[in-house]
């Protein structure tokens, strides 16, 4: 039983850890720049940080401090050497001999003080590597007591040898303690460094702007809209092979709209032809025989034709405008109340609301939605606004509505419901098909959702 209470501890500990360490992965991520400029930056400058950080560390380790210390070496070894001839001097000519020789032979200023103690002791930089290498040296060298002061002056350094009967006082150049030069290859590493950066972010910029530019024309393309004109494919090899083969299915693909919707225009056109026939027969007939049957089922057909023929163009041959939603869905209204269908209307601006839009196919595709909406329903609102990017319409009613589960297959062309809502015979279950391939067109989408007044609610967006 122990063994098993420990067993569960330990996974549980190792899941937690595992989970602390997930949430931390994705915080992290979620500072991460999601750009590919951004990104590429990143690639190229945090290799160059890390490579001259280390560098830095190599040099200032191996160099700076080494460098350092065999000056405070050679600087402690003269110090000892003044002291010894110091020693065995004498005072016939006031040490001025033995001054002029440190300070000829060994860069020293020395001055010899009467006995007295030595200053106090100063706080020592914590940092400060001139400061340790030289007092470790003087310690090794001269074994007298000291003071130095390596913070006073800032281009030499002091200090203080106590003898049995005198004190030497020895200035000297920082240089000759301290690897001064240090910061002319830190400047050097950091200006070549700055020039490298620059030119690899003025390339970079120049390599990643063919593939935003490819990105703008797949999306224009996406939405209906014209392609620039002056999209070309450029850039490296790569991005030119994408470019090339985004622009030879682009026109693929409008062959392929366009081959078939001139072969449905050359089909609508013969039915069209023999649906005229029909109706010049029937005519002729002078009411021998009952034939409301037969010219309800050449209405039918004509309808069905129109419908076929509304679907398959889709929103092809009309190209993407500025125009004002407001007077798109006022037009909308206006041919609701003329067949007594009405709707109330609610847009949530009041000046105009102009987009980017194919206006004929958006009209018709709102129509679609307020049409099945009047059809099955008392009480119809239909609210227009601006989301962020997108434009927004909403189609709400009160009727039956249509289960959950069935709500995307309402979409297939074809398809109908055999509930309340889908009982005209009239009806050829494309009006939800072309709606949406209209909206997808525009680089948009139409989805069914509850509506708070107890039936359906019809939701459009497209971008603007």
């Amino acid at each position: 039983m122990v063994a098993i209470l420990d067993s569960d501890e330990s996974q549980g500990a190792t899941s937690g850890l595992g989970g602390r360490l997930r949430r931390f992965g994705q915080s992290l991520w979620s500072f991460l720049p999601k750009g590919l400029y951004a990104r590429a930056l990143i690639i190229i400058i945090a290799p160059m940080v890390l490579l001259q950080s280390v560098v830095a560390f190599i040099f200032m380790e191996r160099h700076w401090e080494a460098m350092t210390r065999r000056l405070s070496e050679a600087t402690a070894g003269s110090i000892a050497a003044v002291i010894d001839m110091y020693q065995d001097y004498g005072e016939q000519d006031n040490y001025a001999g033995l001054i002029e020789v440190a300070r000829q032979r060994m860069g020293l200023s020395v001055q010899v003080l009467p006995k007295g103690e030595l200053p106090p002791e100063r706080p020592r930089p914590y940092f400060d590597l001139l400061d340790r290498t030289l007092s470790n040296e003087l310690a090794r060298h001269v074994s007298r007591p000291y003071w130095i002061d390596t913070v006073g002056r800032s281009r030499h350094v002091e200090i203080q040898i106590r003898l049995e009967d005198a004190v030497l006082r020895f200035i000297t150049h920082r240089s000759q303690t301290y690897a001064s030069n240090s910061h002319i290859f830190l400047i050097w590493m950091v200006g070549t460094s700055l020039v490298l950066l620059t030119v690899a972010i003025l390339f970079l910029h120049n390599q990643i702007k063919p593939v935003v530019r490819l990105a703008e024309a797949a999306d224009a393309f996406g939405k209906g809209r014209p392609v620039p004109e002056d999209f070309r494919a450029r850039g490296a090899r790569e991005v030119r092979q994408a470019a090339s083969a985004f622009i030879e299915m682009r026109d693929r693909i409008e062959r392929h709209v366009e081959q078939r919707t001139a072969m449905l225009a050359g089909v609508s056109h013969d039915l069209r032809t023999i649906l005229t026939r029909f109706r010049l027969e029937l005519a002729m007939i002078d009411g021998r025989v009952d034939t409301d049957a037969l010219k309800s089922d050449v209405e039918e057909m004509q309808a069905m034709l129109e419908d076929y023929m509304s679907f398959a163009k889709g929103s092809s041959g009309e190209e993407t405008a500025l125009h004002d939603v407001r007077a798109l869905i006022a037009e909308i209204e206006q041919e609701a109340a003329r067949l007594s269908r009405r709707f109330e209307l609610k847009m949530a601006h009041d000046g105009p609301m102009v987009v980017s839009i194919k206006r004929r196919a958006l009209k018709r595709a709102i129509t679609n939605l307020v049409t099945n909406a009047v059809r099955y329903a008392k009480t119809v609102q239909v609210s227009v606004g601006l989301d962020g990017h997108w434009l927004r319409i909403e189609v709400d009613d009160d009727g039956p509505g249509i289960v959950a589960d069935k709500r995307e297959e309402v979409f297939r062309p074809f398809y109908r419901l055999d509930t309340a809502r889908n009982q005209d015979v009239g009806n050829t279950g494309l009006g939800l098909a072309i709606s949406r391939d209209i909206a997808r067109t525009h680089g948009g989408d139409i989805w069914l959702e509850d509506s708070p007044l107890g039936g359906l609610k019809a939701i459009i967006q497209v971008p603007v």
